[in-house]
């Protein structure tokens, strides 16, 4: 039994980094999807490529994965650099602005 263990990159509609530092081990698929011939539908006989576990800790996904003897592949994750503008979103709004409106 194969799986990936990875911490999650955060949504595209997230700008801030709330629930991105948890780590999930997601076991790898050991069988093809099959169409359905009657509706058409891709379905799987393998159970685990549904299982997504979350942990607080990358040390955490590990030991569960050693404890359970499953193979596990860590993905280390690529780290951003926050943007913080000085004023914030309110600096749009002030009274003592500088510059003219661009909206």
């Amino acid at each position: 039994m194969r799986a990936r263990i990875y911490q999650p990159s955060r949504a595209a509609t997230q700008s801030g980094q709330a629930k991105s530092h948890e780590w999930v081990l997601e076991f790898s698929p050991e069988s093809r999807r099959e169409i359905d011939p009657l509706m058409g539908w891709t379905s799987s006989d393998d159970m685990n490529s549904q299982v997504r576990l979350r942990f607080d800790s990358r040390e955490a996904a590990q030991s569960y994965a050693e404890e359970h003897g499953i193979e596990a592949v860590v993905q280390r994750p690529t780290k951003r650099r926050h943007r913080i503008r000085p004023g914030g979103y309110g600096e749009n709004f002030a009274a003592n602005r500088r510059l003219g409106w661009t909206h």
